[in-house]
């Protein structure tokens, strides 16, 4: 078997650009954010061809099948291709998206502290315009 057959799990999940740094594809594996073929596994584990990732990251979830093991780290276009992704995942995370952008435009605005004198004008301006 040639080394271009299996590639380490957090080296896939850097090189396909879902991390960073491999630090925190590591971390994220550890952690038990990355599931490989269906079981929590070690960041050391060896990756191939077809092999399926779950894979939960900052409230969104991916269920995708590993296309290609590249030699290096890609750009962002190329990386896109290294995976596949099931259509039910696509529309789950799609929602997901969905709900978070929605819950962030319904929160406040959070300032910090006093507003400044050119804050307070336009806030008169603001007030007394009607």
């Amino acid at each position: 078997m040639s080394d271009q057959e299996k590639m380490r799990l957090d080296k896939w999940l850097w090189a396909a650009r879902f991390y960073k740094t491999r630090k925190l594809a590591a971390e994220a594996v550890t952690g038990g954010k990355v599931h490989l073929n269906g079981q929590r596994t070690k960041p050391g584990k060896e990756v191939r061809a077809g092999s399926r990732l779950h894979i939960s990251k900052n409230g969104l979830e991916w269920d995708i099948e590993v296309l290609v093991l590249p030699k290096q780290r890609r750009p962002a276009s190329e990386a896109a291709g290294f995976w596949t992704e099931s259509d039910d995942s696509r529309e789950r995370r799609e929602k997901q998206l969905a709900l978070l952008r929605a819950a962030r435009a319904a929160a406040p605005v959070h300032t910090e502290g006093r507003p400044s004198k050119k804050d307070r004008r336009l806030i008169h301006k603001f007030k007394h315009q009607q």
